[in-house]
């Protein structure tokens, strides 16, 4: 981090990443992960089926339907959500034990999730919307994927109408047309909320010794 004299009390910040499916969110995520240091991604518990790419504890922890309503019914989840006809949601235990770490905490979900996160109240949220150039270039992208048939292509097009509409409940909102660019710009959010004067838990202390110095000078 830059100001590495003081991150050592610094509370960790939940990022959330949210577009419609299709728009990049998890490919800018894996390479801001890759680049960032003190950042973990946060993984989420589904019960659907994985993808040919996706590997258990990495992409997602998968779970039966009846295991996941159990752990919603104790509050293991800070958030959740019902999506394509699956369920999907946040291990709760972990993040908080990451925040309290300063680590910050990657999430990659939907407007749904972004607000119960929100709602939660266990730390800060800094929330960032992907938006896709056009239309044509997103329905392009997701067919490009070749994980999905034509009827979930159909399905998703039509609720990235309403998922659009959520754009301006977020802090930042981020045109994905260029990958590199729009990981930079993440890569700037969060450089940027690091230094906000109230997450750096450690000022206080630092600025106390630099007056004491200046002081014997």
């Amino acid at each position: 981090m830059l100001n590495s004299a003081v991150d050592s009390e610094r509370q960790g910040f939940m990022l959330v990443l949210s577009s419609p499916s299709g728009v990049g969110k998890t490919t800018v995520a894996r390479q801001v992960l890759a680049l960032e240091q003190n950042i973990e991604l946060s993984i989420s518990a589904t019960t659907r089926s994985p993808r040919p790419s996706e590997k258990e504890g990495k992409d997602y922890y998968f779970i039966s339907k009846s295991k996941f309503m159990e752990l919603c019914d104790e509050g293991a989840f800070l958030e959740h959500a019902l999506v394509y006809g699956h369920h999907y949601g946040t291990p709760r235990a972990a993040v908080e034990e990451q925040l309290k770490s300063g680590i910050n905490v990657v999430f990659d979900i939907d407007w749904q999730g972004t607000q119960q996160l929100k709602q939660n109240k266990i730390g800060d949220v800094v929330s960032i919307f992907l938006l896709p150039p056009s239309l044509s270039v997103l329905k392009k992208r997701l067919a490009g994927r070749a994980e999905d048939n034509e009827d979930i292509i159909h399905q998703r097009m039509n609720k990235a109408g309403e998922e659009l509409s959520h754009w301006a409940e977020y802090d930042y909102v981020i045109i994905n047309e260029n990958l590199d660019q729009c990981v930079q710009a993440v890569r700037s959010i969060i450089q940027a909320e690091c230094l906000k004067r109230h997450r750096q838990k450690g000022l206080v202390g630092f600025m106390k010794t630099l007056q004491e110095t200046s002081s014997c000078l």
